[in-house]
């Protein structure tokens, strides 16, 4: 069997609400595999029902080739589960949170023990292994919570919001691993809000949205369904106060979005915008430090798929006036 997960018109009620509606697809073994979608979209309830937590209303999900459902112990015996809230004890070390962990798989203890050094020092926690977890930081935690889901040498992990809200040390740390993981033939099943992440870990991306799967394939090709959507991008070394304003004034220009300290351009002519930027540039004696045209960004298949805009006073005036 190919595939580490499958689902055939997975369903969920929670009463009269659809959390999520009668959803297929596939993840391949060795894959790491996105999920992505908006808050209350069904991202996790998703998730709950493929790791046995929550009941499916309807249909069928399997895991590594066992029914959630009807063998839910063989099934759970290849998973780790990291969930988005932690779950690791506080009060113990890193070493015996992952001791614990081993101990609840009922692993023998020369192997707990060498499971447990290995994933601290993939970590970069084996130096603090004797230190109480409740000291650690939030980034440090997760990278024990993500080493106790391995402590059981499973065909396939489940991680909910992995890099959320961490440090950078914590989200190169944990990105580099799950790299590492997979090259080792590791299956990963990710849900995630961070789609430049997405982008760049996954090779295929499932986009849920109201409960229903809105698109699935790799990123590339995901990006590819609107083409159409071209940019530029540019930046000055000195910002005029306007230039927001100047730049949609542009012929050919459909919308411009500031973005730290760069525009973004979006148009169907790019080559029409650069002759712009360039004369304008130009005329206001600016100097351009960076100047790219750009595809269409998962974020954009995102916000085409979805309709996932951030509300703004001006944008419901145009809205309004639409």
């Amino acid at each position: 069997m190919d595939n580490a997960v499958e689902t055939k018109n997975l369903t969920k009620y929670y009463d009269k609400l659809l959390a999520v509606d009668h959803i297929n697809f596939e993840t391949k073994k060795g894959e790491v595999f996105g999920f992505l979608g908006p808050n209350g979209a069904g991202k996790t309830t998703t998730i709950r029902m493929l790791t046995g937590i929550s009941k499916p209303t309807e249909g069928t999900a399997t895991v590594m080739g066992y029914d959630i459902q009807r063998q839910p112990i063989q099934a759970k015996e290849q998973m780790g589960i990291v969930p988005d809230v932690s779950n690791i004890y506080s009060e113990l070390s890193a070493w015996d949170n992952l001791v614990f962990t081993g101990k609840l798989y009922d692993l023998p203890k020369e192997l707990r023990d060498t499971k447990a050094e290995e994933l601290l020092k993939m970590f970069g926690l084996y130096e603090r292994r004797r230190e109480k977890v409740q000291g650690f930081s939030r980034g440090m935690k997760r990278r024990i919570c993500i080493a106790m889901a391995l402590m059981n040498r499973s065909s396939i992990v489940f991680l909910d919001e992995p890099t959320s809200g961490l440090d950078v040390q914590s989200v190169l740390i944990i990105r580099e691993t799950i790299r590492k993981l997979n090259q080792e033939g590791l299956t990963i099943f990710i849900t995630t809000h961070n789609l430049e992440e997405a982008s760049q870990m996954c090779d295929r991306v499932a986009i849920i949205n109201r409960g229903k799967i809105a698109a699935i394939d790799t990123p590339e090709k995901l990006k590819r369904t609107i083409q159409g959507l071209q940019s530029v991008e540019v930046a000055f070394a000195s910002t005029p106060v306007n230039a927001l304003n100047d730049l949609k004034e542009f012929p050919d220009i459909r919308e411009v979005v500031k973005e730290g300290d760069k525009f973004r351009l979006f148009t169907d002519d790019p080559s029409s915008v650069l002759a712009s930027v360039w004369n304008y540039s130009q005329s206001n004696n600016l100097n351009l430090i960076t100047v790219n045209t750009l595809g269409p960004s998962l974020e954009d298949v995102f916000v085409n798929l979805t309709g996932i805009r951030p509300t703004t006073e001006e944008s419901k005036r145009s809205d309004k006036n639409k």
